[in-house]
Order: C-alpha cells, then sequence, then structure tokens
C-alpha cells in the first residue's frame, strides 16, 4: 500500500510542477498589440494559397495529405483506403510536408 500512495505523491508533485512552469512563461495582456491586430490576413486569400500548395503536389501525396490533415483519418485507414502499407503513407506524407515547405521557403533545397 505504501508504494501507492508514493506514486500518486509523485504524480500530484509532477502535475504542481507542469502547472508552475506554465504559469511562469505566460504572461497577462490587457490590450492586443497594434502589430497583432493588423496582421491578420485574409482568409480567402490564405484558402486560395493552401489549395494552390496542395494541388502542386503530386497526385498520390496530395491524396494522402488530404485524408491524413483535412479528413482526420488515421494512418490505418488512409493505408486502407490507398491499398498501401503503413510506411508508404508516412513516407509520402512526409514528401508532401518537405514539398510544402520547399514551397514556402522554410526549408532550403
Amino acid at each position: 500500500m505504501p508504494w501507492i500512495y508514493a506514486i500518486a505523491r509523485h504524480t500530484r508533485l509532477d502535475a504542481w510542477r507542469k502547472k508552475r512552469r506554465l504559469e511562469s512563461r505566460e504572461s497577462l495582456v490587457a490590450t492586443i498589440p497594434e502589430s497583432l491586430q493588423r496582421a491578420t490576413p485574409d482568409p480567402v486569400a490564405e484558402d486560395d494559397r493552401f489549395d494552390r500548395l496542395v494541388a502542386s503536389l503530386p497526385d498520390a501525396q496530395r491524396d494522402v495529405l488530404v485524408m491524413l490533415k483535412v479528413s482526420g483519418m488515421s494512418l490505418e485507414e488512409v493505408a486502407r483506403a490507398t491499398s498501401s502499407t503503413i510506411g508508404a503513407v508516412k513516407q509520402k506524407a512526409h514528401r508532401a510536408y518537405v514539398t510544402l515547405r520547399r514551397a514556402l521557403g522554410k526549408e532550403p533545397e
């Protein structure tokens, strides 16, 4: 029985430490800074840009990306839907991410 109390105590301490760590990094802001107010993107333009970026992907990568991220399917479900293995789905998704990062200029060639 003592080990159950020890586990519970340590779990409680870990939760308390995590809460304190998060609180120490947060700060309350009374008003939104002007730089953030002006930086609100146009949702229609963002949708068009997203559609163009996704359309630039090869068909297999686009299908996997849409199934995983837009439809919210799991890796197993995508693998069954595309008649491929989970490893192949992961590889296609990774290659799609790299292609999108390069198109956005976030990753070197």
